[in-house]
């Protein structure tokens, strides 16, 4: 076997792994993964699937960048084209609903459970989820003042109060649509969008 080829199977092997932690984790939480499941459900050894991470944090840590990936992917890029500012907010909360509504991840909004799972613990699972919450919110908020600046939202618009805002009603989204397979969820998250940035 020759060395790209090795490498390149070492990859393909670490990627299987990270996209069935993810679909895993997305449901039963980032502790629910444990390395006989994954060897089990993936046919492989229990140090097969630990030589790719070394540790259970460095693998849920690799989890959630590729959560993060995922996530970069379907939402914000696809509205990369958009003009900044209130354009902007509209259409990435329409492809933020859509992502949602699609149930690309069989457990909804993978940050949101993540968040609930680790928000009174401490480490670096914990650090690496407020950090790309923290980096979402931020760029949000760059949108709301960009259309505050243009005039497309009232001039006293509160930058953080319209994030709070617009992050409350995805948690509701994913609230209603997980555990109450609410299937008008969309529709109401698109109403509430609506009122919010106008049509």
């Amino acid at each position: 076997m020759s060395p790209r080829k090795s490498v390149a199977e070492t990859q393909h092997t670490r990627q299987r792994i990270v996209e069935r932690s993810l679909a895993i984790a997305s449901v039963e939480g980032l502790e629910g993964l444990t390395i006989g499941r994954l060897a089990n459900e993936l046919g492989m050894s229990k140090a097969g699937v630990l030589g790719h991470f070394g540790t259970k944090v460095s693998l849920q840590l690799a989890v959630v960048d590729a959560a993060a990936t995922a996530f970069t992917e379907e939402v914000p890029r696809r509205v990369g084209d958009v003009r900044p500012g209130l354009p902007y907010l509209r259409a990435v909360c329409e492809a933020w609903v859509s992502y949602l509504e699609r149930r690309s991840l069989p457990g909804g909004c993978f940050f949101t459970a993540a968040a609930a799972e680790f928000d009174g613990r401490s480490g670096p699972v914990h650090d690496a989820v407020t950090a790309l919450n923290a980096l979402w919110q931020r760029d949000l908020r760059v949108h709301v003042r960009r259309a505050v600046t243009a005039g497309d939202l009232p001039s006293d618009t509160d930058p953080d109060q319209l994030v709070y805002e617009l992050m409350g009603v995805m948690l509701a989204l994913n609230h209603f649509l997980q555990l109450q397979h609410d299937e008008a969820a969309p529709a109401r998250a698109r109403r509430a969008f609506r009122r919010l940035l106008g049509t």
